[in-house]
C-alpha cells in the first residue's frame, strides 16, 4: 500500500505536490456506522467525488470510568485504529477530532460523565458565581486541563501512529470544537474566578490588564475608576455598551476572554506537538459571527494552523429559515472573505449534510443550493456534517438512539437522493480543476474591520450620538453588503489591518465605520486616498481610537469637522433624482469649500453627503446607514460608485438574483443564485476575458443556483 502524499494549503487552496485540490471531505463516526458497511460507505463517498473522512473521537466512550480506558478490544465501535486502517486502505484522507469536546448530540457534549458529575469545580460560571450546566466547563481550570491531558495521553500516540509521516491516512487533527459554543449558547462568557484568577496579582486577567496598560494610572484614568493595583479590577457585565468607561471594561473582558480560548488552544496544540504529531491543526468556528473570535488564536498558532466555520441553515424549528435564504448567502460571504483574508482556502468545517432534527427537514433541492452557494462564495474545502451515520452507542445519544440525520447514506446504508445532489457537487469540482486557483472578480471592496466583526455581539450601542461597533457591522452586512449584491455589484472584502489592498486604488473601497477605529486604520485609509484610491465612507467618520481615546486622524486629512445624528429628526434624504431614501440620517458639519455637495436632508437643507479630492483620490463621506429594503438603495449605492470611476463587471436585470463570477486563464464561471421560494429569470452579461459577453436570459427555479461555464475564447461550454 503506497503512503498517501502530504496534504498542504495556502491562501488560495489545497494542495497535494504543489498541484491544487479541493477538499471534500464528509464526517463518518467509526462508534456509529456498523464496521461491515465501512468499506462500502467509503466507496460511496469516493464515488461522489471525496477524498477525506472526518471522525471524532469522543472521550465520552473510551474513557467510561475514570483511568479506564478502551479502544476496540470491548466493543466494534471502539475500534479507531480498525477506521483508520480502512480509510488508509480506501485512499481516504482523515481529520481526526479528539476533542476534548466533540458535541454531535452525544451525552454531556461527548466529555465522561464522570467528569461532568463528580467535578462540579470545573464548570464554568457566570458573572454571579453561577455554573451554567453540567458539561459546559472551564477550558483553562487546572483541573478539566489535568483530566483532557492524560486523556490526550492515551489517544494521541494512536493518532501519531496514523499521521501522514508515518504512513497512516491522518491530514489534520482538529483542536477542541466549535470553543465558546457552550459557553455563549448556555450562559454567558466564563467568569471561573480560578480559571480567570481575578483577585490574584498573578491571575490571568490582572495579567491581561497589566500587560494592556502597564500601569494602573491609565487604566484607572480610562476606567474612570481608584484601583490601588490591577488584581483588584473586578469583571464587568457584558451590558452591549453604555458609558465610554463601562464599553472600555466590557471590550477588555471580552478580549481577555478570547485571550483564554487562544491560550487554551496554544496548551492542546502543544500536548498534540509532544507526541509526534506533525500534521497540520485545525479548528472549527461554530458559525460566521464567531470566526472573528479566532484571530488572537490564529496569530498565537501561526503556520501549521487553518481555521474553518460551521454553515449550516437548519437545525430545528427555531432557525429562522429552514432553507439557504439570501440573508444566509450574505453570512456565507462574509465567513468564506474573513477566513480568507485570515491567509486559509475558505473551508467549510460542517455543511449540511442532514440535520439534527426530522422536522423542518432538509431537502436534496435546498441541500444543492446551499452547496453551490457557498462554492459561488469562495468554498474551497468542505466537511459535509455528516456523510452517513448509524446507532448510537448504549446510553451515549442526547437526542436520539439512531442518528441517522437524514444523511446522504441513511443509517441503514439506504442511498438517499440528496446522495446524487452530493456527487453533483462532487463532478462539477472535477469538471473543472482550473477553477480552484481562479480569481474572484471584483468591482468593489468592502473595507473588513476584524473589530467590529469581532465585537458586534457584545458592544451594540455607545453613548448616544457614537456608531458602536455593532451597529457599523450589522450596516456592512444588512446595508452595504446586500445593496451590492442586489444592485449587481461584485465586491470583495479588504483587511483594514493590513496593507496589501492599498496598491489597488482604482477599484472603490466602501468603508462603513463605527465612531471607534484605531489609528493605524484610520492612517491607512487616509494613504490609500493620497495615492489616488476611492473611498466612500458612511455612516461617520471615526473619532475615537480602539481605547475609545479621541483619534481624529481620518477626519482632520478629508477636512470635515465632523457628522451630527439626525436622531428622531424626521428627515428626507435626497441625492438627485433620487428622493426619499429611506434611511438613518447624520447631518455633515463643517464643510471645506471644496466639498461638492452630492446629497441633502430636503426638510432641513442640511448636507448628507459630500465628495471631495484628498492627494490622487477621492473620498466620498455619506451620513448614511440602512438596512437594505428598497430599489433605492440600490440606485443611492450605484450613483455614489459610479461618482468615484466605478466599473461594473456584470450586469444583471434582476435584483432578486445574485451573481458571482471566477475568471482564470482557462476560462470564466458565472454562479447565478436564487435564494428565494419563487421561480426567477434574469436577463445577464459579463465582462470576460476577451469582452463582454452576452449571456442571454438565465431562468431559475424557486432555491436553486445555476452555473454558467465559459473557455478562454468565451465560448459558453456548460
Amino acid at each position: 500500500m503506497q503512503p498517501m502524499e502530504p496534504l498542504t494549503f495556502d491562501p488560495v487552496s489545497y494542495r497535494i505536490r504543489g498541484e491544487p485540490v479541493y477538499l471534500y471531505s464528509g464526517e463518518m463516526h467509526y462508534f456509529r456506522v456498523p464496521r461491515a458497511d465501512w468499506r462500502r460507505r467509503m466507496a460511496l463517498f469516493k464515488e461522489a467525488g471525496g477524498n477525506c473522512l472526518a471522525t471524532y473521537i469522543p472521550w465520552l466512550l473510551h474513557e467510561p470510568e475514570e483511568g479506564s480506558f478502551h479502544f476496540g478490544e470491548t466493543a466494534e465501535w471502539l475500534d479507531l485504529e480498525g477506521f483508520l486502517q480502512t480509510a488508509q486502505e480506501a485512499g481516504l484522507y482523515v481529520i481526526a477530532r479528539p476533542g476534548p469536546y466533540q458535541y454531535s448530540e452525544l451525552i454531556y457534549d461527548g466529555l465522561p460523565g464522570w467528569l461532568c458529575e463528580n467535578y462540579p469545580e470545573i464548570r464554568a460560571r457566570d458573572i454571579h458565581g453561577r455554573a451554567f450546566r453540567k458539561s459546559s466547563v472551564s477550558y483553562l481550570h487546572p483541573l478539566f486541563l489535568e483530566k483532557a491531558m492524560r486523556w490526550f495521553a492515551v489517544v494521541c500516540p494512536i493518532l501519531s501512529r496514523y499521521t501522514l509521516a508515518q504512513g497512516g491516512p491522518i491530514a489534520f487533527v482538529q483542536l477542541d470544537n466549535e470553543l465558546a459554543g457552550i459557553h455563549e449558547w448556555f450562559g454567558s462568557l466564563d467568569y471561573h474566578p480560578e480559571t480567570m484568577g481575578f483577585g490574584k496579582d498573578d491571575g490571568r486577567y490582572p495579567r491581561f490588564l497589566r500587560q494592556r496598560y502597564e500601569h494602573i494610572d491609565v487604566l484607572n484614568r480610562l476606567y474612570e475608576s481608584h484601583y490601588a493595583g490591577f488584581a483588584e479590577v473586578a469583571p464587568p457585565a457584558m451590558k452591549g455598551g453604555g458609558s465610554l468607561a463601562e464599553v472600555r471594561r466590557q471590550r477588555d473582558y471580552f478580549e481577555f476572554y478570547l485571550d483564554t480560548i487562544a491560550e487554551f488552544m496554544e496548551t492542546l496544540a502543544a500536548i498534540i506537538r509532544s507526541y509526534g504529531i506533525e500534521v497540520p491543526l485545525l479548528h472549527n468556528s461554530a458559525n460566521p459571527g464567531m470566526n472573528a473570535y479566532f484571530q488572537a488564536a490564529v496569530e498565537r498558532l501561526g503556520e501549521g494552523f487553518l481555521l474553518g466555520s460551521d454553515h449550516y441553515y437548519n437545525l430545528d424549528q427555531n432557525w429562522a429559515q429552514n432553507n439557504p435564504t439570501p440573508q444566509y448567502a450574505a453570512r456565507v460571504f462574509l465567513s468564506n472573505e474573513m477566513l480568507r483574508l485570515m491567509g486559509f482556502p475558505p473551508t467549510v468545517l460542517e455543511l449540511p449534510g442532514g440535520s439534527a432534527a426530522d422536522w423542518p427537514p432538509l431537502t436534496p433541492e435546498d441541500a444543492r443550493a446551499c452547496y453551490f452557494t457557498n462554492l459561488a462564495l469562495g468554498m474551497k474545502g468542505h466537511n459535509f456534517y455528516i456523510f452517513t451515520g448509524g446507532p448510537n452507542p448504549p446510553g451515549a445519544g442526547a437526542t436520539t438512539d439512531l442518528y441517522d440525520y437524514g444523511a446522504a447514506i441513511a443509517a441503514d446504508g439506504q442511498v438517499r437522493p440528496l446522495y446524487e445532489v452530493q456527487k453533483e457537487l462532487g463532478n462539477f469540482i472535477q469538471a473543472h480543476p482550473w477553477w480552484l486557483t481562479a480569481k474572484q472578480v471584483d468591482d468593489c471592496r468592502l473595507a473588513l474591520d476584524f473589530d467590529q466583526a469581532r465585537l458586534s455581539r457584545y458592544l451594540t450601542r455607545l453613548e448616544p450620538g457614537y456608531v458602536s461597533p455593532g451597529e457599523a457591522w450589522e450596516f456592512l452586512r444588512g446595508g452595504a453588503l446586500t445593496t451590492a449584491l442586489c444592485a449587481s455589484l461584485s465586491p470583495q472584502l479588504c483587511d483594514l489591518g493590513n496593507e496589501d489592498w492599498l496598491q489597488e486604488t482604482a477599484t472603490p473601497v466602501i468603508a462603513c465605520s463605527a465612531s471607534s477605529m484605531s489609528r493605524s486604520k484610520q492612517e491607512r485609509l487616509t494613504r490609500f486616498v493620497e495615492r489616488g484610491g476611492r473611498l466612500l465612507l458612511a455612516p461617520t467618520l471615526p473619532e475615537l481610537d480602539e481605547r475609545y481615546e479621541p483619534c481624529t486622524r481620518l477626519r482632520d486629512f478629508i477636512g470635515l469637522k465632523g457628522l451630527t445624528a439626525a436622531g428622531e429628526t424626521l428627515c428626507r434624504p435626497g441625492f438627485g433624482g433620487l428622493k426619499n431614501v429611506q434611511a438613518k440620517t447624520w447631518w455633515l458639519e463643517g464643510l471645506p469649500a471644496d466639498a461638492q455637495v452630492l446629497g441633502i436632508d430636503e426638510r432641513s437643507g442640511r448636507p448628507l453627503a459630500c465628495q471631495l479630492a484628498r492627494g490622487k483620490g477621492s473620498v466620498i463621506v455619506l451620513g448614511l446607514s440602512w438596512l437594505h429594503a428598497r430599489r433605492e438603495h440600490e440606485s443611492l449605492l450605484r450613483f455614489l460608485l459610479q461618482a468615484l470611476g466605478w466599473q461594473q463587471k456584470v450586469r444583471n436585470s434582476n435584483p432578486n438574483v445574485w451573481t458571482a463570477l471566477w475568471q482564470s486563464e482557462a476560462g470564466s464561471v458565472l454562479f447565478v443564485m436564487n435564494l428565494l421560494t419563487a421561480a426567477m429569470s434574469a436577463e445577464i452579461s459579463f465582462q470576460g476575458l476577451k469582452g463582454w459577453i452576452q449571456a442571454g436570459a438565465a431562468s431559475l427555479p424557486p432555491i436553486s443556483v445555476k452555473t454558467l461555464v465559459f473557455d478562454s475564447n468565451d465560448q459558453r461550454i456548460e
